[in-house]
């Protein structure tokens, strides 16, 4: 899917910014991980008034109209040729399969429990990014990782009873795709501004997401409730837009692999808005998993690659 020979010769994000710049680069990629922390809460409010293919394909349109507005307004020329498979790669996993999957999964599942695959992203991503890119992480720097991943991973699998449910599967697969679609963009943001890469993915799924949201609105039943429309907008415009805006510029700034692991934070705050916005009860065992992973992102951030 990614193997095309002009995309492969692009050079990998540089790793070795100055100071200051790896400073703003690290805040850019946490304010995308705070955007996503919302994402999950922000989709079960839209789910009271939408329903699940309504609710995907109506956020990718309003967040394509933002965003080719804001390319119109800028006249920023089309990608190269060759960025264009790269582009695709993150349509099919940030602009369409992990909203998809996971808005499916939650159809049945708390958001607690959806956080499992926000555990396991960061790793993924990781993963995918050493083989994509080249990257080669240091030692401590994949223990950590481990560790990091293990904690988050046990924590949101004993909080749901650990059954492998078909909401499971959903999230599992929307795992995969995502990871797929941070490391294309993250590598794509090294030769074009972070926002053109999420622009330019929005735009190309219009020719799908405008009919699919046409047929859905009309088979599925809406309700325009504050919560509904409320939720709608963030997924939209906070998560789909801008919170990948500054995702993407904070990876061309660090690099992949480090972006990746300040996503190990993600469950926690995604429990946090979940007792602060729909009343789910926040585990005893937090405080302690987030103090395990705040350790690990601090030795993920000063290991050497």
């Amino acid at each position: 899917m990614r193997a095309q020979s002009s995309a492969t010769a692009a050079p990998p994000i540089a790793v070795t910014a100055p100071p200051r710049t790896r400073g703003f680069g690290t805040l850019q990629a946490a304010l995308g991980v705070v955007a996503f922390s919302l994402t999950f809460p922000a989709t079960a409010w839209g789910l009271e008034g939408f329903g699940p293919w309504s609710l995907v394909a109506v956020r990718s349109v309003l967040a394509a109209v933002i965003a080719g507005g804001c390319l119109l307004a800028l006249r920023v020329p089309p990608p190269a040729r060759r960025h264009w498979p790269g582009l695709a790669v993150v349509a099919a996993g940030v602009v369409l399969g992990f909203p998809m999957l996971t808005t499916l999964a939650l159809q049945t599942s708390t958001t607690a429990h959806a956080a499992v695959v926000v555990g396991l992203l960061p790793l993924t991503t990781a993963l995918l990014s050493a083989l994509r890119t080249g990257a080669r992480p240091s030692r401590t720097f994949w223990a950590a990782a481990l560790v990091g991943a293990a904690a988050v991973l046990a924590f949101t699998v004993q909080q749901s009873g650990g059954a492998l449910t078909t909401a499971d599967v959903y999230l599992f697969g929307a795992l995969l795709i995502c990871a797929a679609g941070y490391t294309e963009g993250g590598r794509l943001a090294g030769a074009m501004p972070g926002w053109q890469v999420i622009g330019w993915a929005l735009v190309l799924c219009l020719p799908l997401t405008v009919p699919v949201a046409a047929v859905a609105l009309t088979v599925e039943p809406v309700r325009l409730t504050t919560h509904s429309v409320t939720g709608l907008l963030w997924v939209a415009a906070g998560s789909q837009f801008l919170g990948l805006i500054a995702w993407y510029r904070g990876m061309a700034a660090i690099g992949i692999p480090k972006a990746s692991q300040l996503q190990l934070a993600q469950p926690l705050l995604t429990l946090v808005w979940s007792v602060l916005l729909l009343g789910e009860h926040l585990p005893l065992a937090a405080p302690l998993t987030a103090a395990a992973v705040l350790v690990c992102i601090a030795v993920t951030q000063r290991a050497r690659g």
